[in-house]
């Protein structure tokens, strides 16, 4: 029924020992980018640039990756503390089996990542959100879970997590607070938003019936990513926090004549691009990491 593509804890070790042996600074923060975000990226200072087509083990590219993922794997650091960020994520729409789009979360944990900030465009369907407003995801609906499409589904590699992960604290609270905090001092919070967040599988975007599902379920924003890298970083024990940018307004009504398309998404990224790489970065400049381990050349 789904793509058979599995990640063995061997293939994602090996791939994170060759990483690390390119940089010279264990990063301790993960930070994945969504559509029209990588500029995330251009603010690490000391870069070190590593395409995903020459990462070992690593997800390549389909030629149906989406524009605005860059494909760019990128060590440095921000506001002092040693970052991973991807420069554009996998997904299930372009034929990855959900393991392997996944599979970046678990070398992000075994490069020594302990905190991972998450970035994603999504459709509104909260009536109260507006194009261009910023919703911290306080919870999901993983609605491809529903149909048995989820990450952990397969054997358990303890060395990774248990085998029956909560969900129930998903996304740490301690980190949603400070994002409200730094968003009422650099004066954003009149677009701040916080809500659930649905994920399908696209790519296709969603009927109106399945916008007004969603909204009776209680999702206040949908989108095709994020949940299941979610969902893996926490088997992993590491803290997540998830921003979407609302770029653009789900139609509900029968009687509309608006139409979801990729070209508002990238608009409406680019918009609120720079306010969104400011947030996160002042977000890191605050954070606490418990370790700084500087690796030997």
């Amino acid at each position: 029924m789904f793509p058979d593509s599995t990640t063995s804890y061997e293939d994602c070790k090996a791939t994170a020992d060759w990483l690390l042996a390119q940089v010279p600074v264990r990063p301790l923060l993960g930070i994945v980018c969504g559509s029209g975000l990588g500029g995330l990226a251009e603010m690490l200072k000391d870069q070190l640039v590593i395409s995903y087509a020459d990462i070992p083990n690593f997800p390549q590219s389909t030629g149906s990756a989406v524009q605005g993922h860059a494909g760019n794997l990128v060590f440095g650091t921000l506001k002092g503390k040693p970052c991973v960020c991807m420069q554009g994520r996998f997904h299930l729409y372009e034929g990855y089996s959900i393991q392997k789009t996944t599979m970046p979360i678990r070398v992000f944990k075994l490069l020594g990542v302990e905190t991972v900030l998450m970035t994603n465009a999504a459709g509104g369907l909260n009536q109260e959100y507006s194009v261009g407003d910023v919703m911290i995801i306080k919870d999901h609906i993983n609605i491809p879970g529903f149909a048995g499409n989820n990450p952990l589904v397969g054997p358990n590699d303890e060395r990774f997590g248990t085998r029956f992960p909560c969900m129930s604290d998903v996304y740490d609270r301690d980190l949603q607070q400070l994002a409200h905090e730094v968003a009422a001092d650099l004066g954003f919070s009149g677009f701040m938003q916080e809500g659930v967040y649905s994920v399908l599988g696209g790519p296709s975007y969603e009927t109106i019936a399945e916008c007004r599902m969603l909204r009776s379920l209680g999702a206040d924003a949908v989108g095709m990513s994020t949940v299941h890298e979610v969902i893996v970083a926490r088997h992993c024990g590491m803290k997540v926090f998830a921003l979407s940018l609302i770029t653009n307004q789900s139609v509900m009504d029968y009687d509309s004549e608006k139409k979801a398309n990729h070209e508002e998404v990238l608009r409406t990224g680019e918009m609120r691009a720079r306010q969104l790489e400011k947030l996160v970065a002042t977000m890191v400049s605050r954070i606490e990491l418990r370790n700084n381990q500087i690796l030997q050349q």
